[in-house]
């Protein structure tokens, strides 16, 4: 029941490859030429991230997400949320964007740009904002199931319209709006609008193929990793997310589904695609607008691939700062205020790992940052008694677990593990001996301990 397709979760990662690696093989070349080559480049290392999908899925791998603590993830996605709410204010509001800059720098730019905002692109910007954000809010029956989304389009490209960014040309603010003497010259005009290529007219222009000179560079085989662990681990927690929310309760076959995406990957990425996971979001309005087979997946993208064949000027219509809105918007939902009040919830520690994971990443990159948060787990749980060996728990002793964590069912040193109220202690003397009553109190704030000893 998941839809497969791009997602916010590795826009950053996509785009950052880009502009390593066409910075380290097209140094010299012009932006244009040195951005379509890092693309090409990319673009090979999701090809092989793909490959890699396939073979972990094939050797029923599925599992070996569940070695990544979900404290540290959360974090990466909360930092991958400032860094495209960084980056794509700049857009909102109508201004380039300072290149070499990082997202902290970005953020402490954004002030400053206010004063050199495009009137009328920020307008769009502010009204497409307005809509995401208010728009559920309002206490209509059933303005939920409006796609909020669909709404900000229609609006942003009937202003691009009366605003007239079809062609290039000046315009005056305020005097044109409020009849003030002072005014300010400002330029609009089509590169405020999305870029859409007439694949029927040019097929050409639709398809980038990959170059894999990248993987043989430490660079490359960065990227490879990012693209291959958070796109399966955002893939398999998506599905087990949809397999709870399924009103059938189906079950679904994790290995599979990673063999699905990692297949999509390859040739997604073989004709010039971006990656692609089981996305949380469409999927669940999949299954809210009453969906009940894998037909729906086939469909959005059947759509998806008529729109772009025959509604290539519709799109062009469609100005980059309501695009910006979009992506500000899904950038406070990944760094959502409720993920650091969730994250305090389960404990203090939880959100130091929490904030240490997006400093670092902020500060650094994401590998480093996932690093860094895997750290701080790792730490915290040594620190009050837990084994290191622990990492790895003996294949018979989990046979005789009952682990009721219904997040993600983990088992070992980084995460917490349950007991069935039912399961006699005194029975499995080792399950004492691995876990203390009163380290779990300290290792797992927020999960009780429910076992009861006969």
């Amino acid at each position: 029941m998941t839809i497969k397709g791009p997602a916010a979760g590795l826009i950053v990662i996509v785009a950052g490859a880009v502009v390593e690696l066409g910075s380290e093989f097209g140094a010299n070349l012009p932006d244009a030429d040195r951005a379509f080559l890092g693309y090409r480049l990319a673009l090979g290392i999701g090809l092989a991230a793909g490959v890699l999908q396939i073979l972990i899925g094939a050797f029923r791998g599925g599992r070996l997400t569940e070695f990544f603590p979900l404290t540290p993830i959360h974090g990466m996605l909360a930092s991958i949320g400032v860094i495209i709410i960084a980056k794509q204010a700049y857009e909102v509001i109508g201004v380039t964007a300072p290149k070499g800059v990082g997202p902290l720098g970005l953020l402490a730019g954004l002030p400053g740009a206010l004063s050199d905002m495009n009137p009328e692109i920020a307008i769009i910007g502010g009204v497409s904002l307005l809509i995401l954000f208010g728009l559920p809010l309002l206490p209509i029956p059933g303005i939920k199931k409006v796609p909020v989304q669909l709404v900000v389009l229609a609006v942003a490209i009937l202003m691009g319209m009366a605003f007239n960014l079809d062609h290039r040309h000046t315009y005056l603010f305020p005097s044109q709006f409020f009849g003030s003497e002072q005014a300010a010259k400002f330029e609009v005009g089509p590169r405020f609008l999305v870029e859409m290529p007439e694949v029927l007219k040019s097929p050409a222009t639709a398809f980038a193929f990959p170059d894999f000179r990248g993987l043989a560079t430490a660079t490359g085989l960065k990227f490879l990793f990012l693209f291959t662990v958070i796109g399966s681990i955002e893939s398999l927690l998506s599905a087990k997310a949809i397999e709870l929310l399924d009103p059938w309760r189906r079950k679904t076959n994790f290995d599979r589904d990673l063999m699905a995406v990692g297949a999509a990957n390859v040739l997604s990425s073989a004709l010039g695609g971006l990656p692609m996971i089981s996305e949380i979001v469409r999927s669940k309005a999949n299954i809210d607008n009453g969906a009940r087979t894998r037909n729906a997946n086939m469909f959005h993208g059947l759509f998806l691939l008529a729109f772009v064949l025959l509604l290539p000027a519709l799109i062009h219509r469609i100005p980059l700062a309501a695009l910006g809105a979009m992506l500000v918007y899904t950038g406070f939902r990944l760094a959502s205020p409720k993920e650091f009040i969730h994250a305090f919830k389960i404990g203090p520690e939880q959100l130091v790992v929490f904030l240490g994971t997006i400093i670092a990443t902020l500060a650094t990159d994401l590998l480093v940052g996932i690093g860094v948060g895997i750290a701080l787990e790792v730490m915290f749980h040594v620190w009050h008694g837990t084994p290191v060996t622990a990492l790895c728990l003996p294949r018979d002793l989990l046979q005789h677990q009952t682990l009721l964590n219904g997040i993600t069912r983990e088992r070992h040193l980084l995460t917490c593990v349950k007991l069935s109220p039912s399961l006699s202690l005194r029975s499995w003397p080792a399950v004492l001996s691995l876990i203390r009553i009163r380290a779990m109190s300290k290792v797992c704030p927020s999960h009780r301990f429910t076992s009861q000893a006969k």
